[in-house]
């Protein structure tokens, strides 16, 4: 296996560590502090776009550092995996870089499903306008009454009426759902509970400004609201919809959910790989220049130790996210579930594990705004559950390692006459 970067991966990466160096990092903190200020009103209704993050991503786009993410070369990059991961990593270095280059969740995902499942007429309609980075996006499949760790458990319902699909239900987490400029929603629902569980469900499109859909609420993480994106309760209350708003079809729901989720957790973990090594950076910097006892934190109660491991773990982890990548681009998504759930666990812990000692290090500077390491640490701890949440994966994991043991372990039973 090969995880070298190919030349065009290389020439992207110099391109996309030069705009965020140059255009992003200048301007960050100032946009940080907006979104802070933002943030802390849970009237989303008055939340705006930042015109900076607008005019960076319109240089951006003019400079062909735009949908990145996307393999299909007629409409993004034409990179694999392994080619965007690096690309990732340095946006992870920065909370707005994502966005600026049209590479942002859920967005990314949503383009993903649309160009994978979507009909021409969904194409045109909503995919175009996202890949133009005109509209944003919300996934809706998490919902409030039931462990969403089990996605079986949803409740909310998608059912065919003729030439409409009704849909009802609660859901929230519903990520980017408070965004100015969100227009619609990818709901999941149950369609056909006499179905096989994994072909009862639906996914359908929902434009939010269709009768019946109400934005209740954003639900804060750790005190913040994530202005100007959110996390949102919606309710949705006999909404129709035309039929050919169905992705796929009706039972398609999981199949297409697998699909999403396996390039979209390779972004996920590369961008906790680019936020650790910034991270480290900031407690390397702060240790070295600030003195105690008369000897610069970093020589003080084993600090060095704890660098040296901070950096071995970071290095697993990219190695690891780098070998799922090429899994996937090699076999696809369903034969690479070992490796997708073992890096959405291993990369958000470690970037926890990095902040934790960077706050540290940095004492009662670390908790607050000065710094943005309570914002990573936001981010890192809220991963541990989105998109599954650590036991669910360990789980998947636990199950196809079994599965290479089965006959070992029928044996035994049949041993013990069971």
């Amino acid at each position: 296996m090969d995880f070298s970067p190919s030349p065009r991966c290389q020439e992207y990466l110099k391109r996309v560590r030069a705009f965020v160096r140059e255009r992003i990092e200048p301007v960050e903190t100032a946009l940080l502090a907006q979104r802070h200020a933002q943030s802390r009103n849970p009237d989303w209704t008055q939340w705006r776009c930042a015109p900076e993050v607008e005019a960076l991503k319109a240089q951006a786009r003019a400079e062909g550092l735009w949908n990145l993410f996307l393999p299909d070369a007629g409409l993004g990059a034409g990179l694999s995996n392994v080619d965007y991961a690096p690309l990732a990593e340095e946006m992870g270095r920065s909370f707005i870089a994502a966005e600026v280059f049209n590479c942002n969740a859920p967005d990314t995902g949503n383009m993903e499903v649309l160009w994978k499942y979507g009909s021409e007429e969904q194409k045109a309609r909503w995919l175009t306008p996202l890949l133009a980075g005109e509209i944003r996006s919300a996934f809706c499949m998490t919902e409030p009454d039931v462990a969403s760790s089990d996605a079986t458990n949803m409740q909310a319902t998608a059912i065919a009426d003729g030439d409409d699909i009704i849909v009802n239900g609660r859901k929230w987490w519903s990520t980017g759902i408070g965004h100015p400029n969100c227009r619609f929603a990818i709901f999941m629902g149950l369609s056909d509970p006499q179905a096989h569980r994994h072909q009862q469900h639906s996914m359908v499109i929902v434009p939010l400004d269709t009768p019946g859909v109400s934005i209740r609420r954003m639900l804060p993480v750790m005190g913040e609201y994530d202005a100007p994106y959110g996390h949102g309760e919606v309710w949705f209350d006999d909404v129709r919809v035309p039929r050919s708003n169905l992705i796929k079809g009706i039972g398609k729901g999981f199949e297409i959910a697998q699909g999403r989720l396996g390039p979209g957790r390779i972004h996920h973990c590369m961008r906790s790989i680019g936020a650790a090594e910034r991270t480290l950076e900031l407690l390397i910097t702060r240790g070295a220049s600030r003195v105690a006892f008369g000897k610069p934190l970093i020589n003080l109660g084993g600090n060095r130790e704890r660098i040296a491991e901070l950096r071995i773990a970071i290095d697993q982890a990219r190695l690891l996210t780098l070998y799922a990548a090429w899994k996937i681009d090699k076999a696809g998504a369903l034969a690479s579930m070992t490796e997708i759930s073992a890096i959405k666990v291993v990369a958000p812990n470690v970037l926890e594990q990095v902040v934790s000692e960077a706050i540290q290090i940095h004492g009662a500077a670390g908790l607050s705004d000065d710094v943005p390491l309570v914002a990573i640490l936001g981010g890192a701890r809220a991963l541990r559950l989105a998109d599954g949440p650590d036991a669910v994966h360990r789980g998947v994991i636990a199950r196809m390692e079994l599965g290479k043991y089965a006959k070992l372990m029928a044996q035994h039973r049949n041993g013990r006459g069971e």
